[in-house]
């Protein structure tokens, strides 16, 4: 399958696709909530980025389907903490290092580089805005995948969100 999609920063008009594609994502214990996403939507809209199909019908201008989607807050902080995710004020615009909350991929689209481009992107921006690097947690499984973009592993992380062991990783540019 050979998948066109363009990757741009979301809108509130987002909202409900994006609740559905991290449904699909996560369990339900792990998942943002739909109230939650439009939280983040409106603290952080220059760093949730979604990945859209292009209409299958071809037409230029018609509404693509959201098929990914990463994002976080930024912080001053080297590890993410499970307060992050709701409370507003960890959000520091002009802070260090861009914390990753989520990076979604719908199960028909996975394998094809969109988690990898999403992230490529995140990873890029953050260099842009002179941020010191990248943090995020992830599950054991999928600490190797981090580490091909330059993520080091710093062991469990102290993150209890949705009962699940968590690592913290951390991805930091050459000065």
């Amino acid at each position: 399958m050979d998948i066109q999609y363009t990757i741009r920063r979301v809108t509130m008009e987002d909202l409900e696709e994006a609740a559905q594609v991290e449904l699909l994502c996560f369990p339900i214990a792990e998942a943002a909530t739909k109230e939650s996403l439009k939280f983040r939507i409106q603290t952080f809209p220059e760093s949730f980025l979604v990945a859209v199909a292009e209409p299958e019908d071809g037409k230029k201008g018609g509404k693509g389907q959201i098929i990914g989607f990463i994002n976080g807050c930024v912080t001053n902080d080297k590890v993410i903490r499970d307060e992050m995710f709701e409370d507003a004020s960890y959000h520091i615009p002009d802070g260090d290092y861009q914390a990753i909350f989520g990076l979604d991929v719908i199960p028909d689209y996975r394998r094809h580089g969109v988690a990898a481009d999403l992230m490529e992107h995140l990873i890029q921006d953050a260099r842009k805005k002179g941020r010191k690097g990248l943090i995020l947690t992830c599950k054991d499984r999928l600490i190797h995948y981090y580490e091909k973009f330059g993520y080091r592993n710093l062991g469990l992380s102290a993150s209890v969100h949705g009962g699940a062991v968590w690592y913290d990783m951390i991805l930091v540019f050459d000065s």
